[in-house]
């Protein structure tokens, strides 16, 4: 018994035999109703907020970082406003403002023609200098100074110490002197005799300040020494000297004249930090006695000249 004939099986094409499956499931459509697109909607709204709050608070922490950096040292500020303050013969003070936000700095450094003279506290915004000369400028600078970094320097203060009266210039060095005879010229041999100019000392006997001086001078080309007290600016006194002489050249006597000074110091200045006379004035005269010779004789004379000399 033979058994029928199947058929090989189905064709594309065929329409019989056993049904042909689809090869797995279909996406589904995507929906834009319905009750699960709404909840998706919800989801994804939450999610990007989670981005945006988590962008947010990077950004603050960057900001924060960026403003607040601990690390990074606070500038060190130059101090501002000098100003003088006290002023004496012999010292200056002056002061200046500290920085107006930020920490104070260790210290401040005075600071004279470049170079460092002294320092004060953070704490302290003044400074007091002492020793300087009279009547002369004094130029500083200050900078601040703060866990071993210094500041710019401040802008430049002069300031200039007080000059003392006249008074108390002490009367001293070398002087070219103007003599001018003003009475008695008559006297002297020759006519139109006018005067001289010489060259004079003056030595304060005490080793600083004011004091009564000796004078080295010339007078009629003879030298002579004289110790004049002091009252306040005035220098009086009187010595005797061999400045002139009786008789014939080759046969003459020296006169011992008297003379007599009254000078008055005029103005005064600093020199290298000393307060000195830098002009003046007086008076002085020469009083001869009668000189008797072996064969001539002079008679008495008095001359009275005016004095002055200046740097």
């Amino acid at each position: 018994m033979t058994s029928p004939d199947w058929p090989d099986g189905p064709h594309e094409s065929g329409s019989y035999g056993a049904a042909s499956m689809p090869d797995g499931p279909a996406d589904p459509p995507s929906a834009t109703n319905g009750p699960g697109a709404s909840g998706r909607r919800r989801r994804r709204r939450r999610r990007l907020g989670s981005y945006v709050a988590v962008a947010v608070v990077l950004l603050a922490v960057v900001v924060g970082v960026a403003i607040w950096a601990p690390w990074r040292k606070a500038p060190v500020l130059p101090p501002t406003g000098l100003a003088a303050g006290v002023r004496t013969t012999s010292s200056v003070t002056f002061h200046w403002s500290g920085p107006a936000t930020g920490p104070s700095p260790d210290k401040y450094l005075i600071l004279h023609n470049g170079k460092v003279i002294g320092s004060v506290p953070g704490t302290v915004t003044s400074f007091h200098a002492t020793g300087l000369g009279p009547a002369t400028a004094y130029k500083y600078r200050v900078a601040a100074v703060r866990g071993g970094d210094r500041s710019a320097l401040s802008p430049i203060l002069t300031v200039n110490t007080k000059a003392p009266p006249i008074s108390a210039a002490r009367w001293q060095g070398r002087w070219t002197v103007d003599i001018r005879i003003t009475k008695g010229a008559g006297a002297l041999r020759g006519k139109g005799a006018t005067g001289w100019t010489e060259a004079w000392r003056t030595s304060p006997i005490c080793p600083v300040r004011a004091c009564a001086v000796q004078v080295t001078g010339g007078l009629n080309r003879q030298t002579f020494k004289a110790t004049l007290a002091r009252t306040g600016a005035v220098y009086t006194g009187t010595t005797k000297a061999d400045v002139f002489r009786c008789g014939q050249s080759g046969s003459s006597a020296p006169i011992k004249s008297t003379l007599t000074f009254r000078v008055t110091v005029t103005s005064a200045q600093p020199v290298k930090g000393a307060w000195l006379a830098g002009a003046w004035t007086g008076q002085m005269e020469i009083s001869s006695p009668y000189t008797l010779g072996r064969t001539f004789y002079c008679k008495a004379f008095k001359l009275t000249t005016k004095i002055s000399a200046s740097f």
